[in-house]
């Protein structure tokens, strides 16, 4: 099946190519394999482009309050931050 490209705006182009792929395969893993790159390396464009995988779930992990990896923040907690100290002897 043919991609029809609106223009030859690249960022556009890796965009279609990568939801494609993640339509057609239905999996990151295998996304990736059409795409010829790791799962990493697909990871890192379907952030860059916000690709929200799996599509369906998403939705319905917002509304049930479970974060998303977009609302992922790391922990603040004082322990984290503050340097410890050394246990008195």
């Amino acid at each position: 099946m043919p991609i029809l490209l609106e223009d030859l705006n690249l960022r556009k182009a890796e965009r279609l190519l990568c939801q494609q792929a993640l339509t057609r395969a239905g999996s990151i893993v295998e996304a990736a394999q059409l795409l010829g790159i790791t799962r990493h390396a697909l990871k890192r464009r379907m952030i860059k482009h916000r690709i929200d995988w799996p599509a369906a779930n998403q939705s319905s992990a917002s509304l049930s309050g479970v974060p998303t990896p977009r609302d992922h923040r790391p922990p603040t907690s004082p322990e984290r931050v503050a340097p410890r100290s050394n246990p008195p002897e």
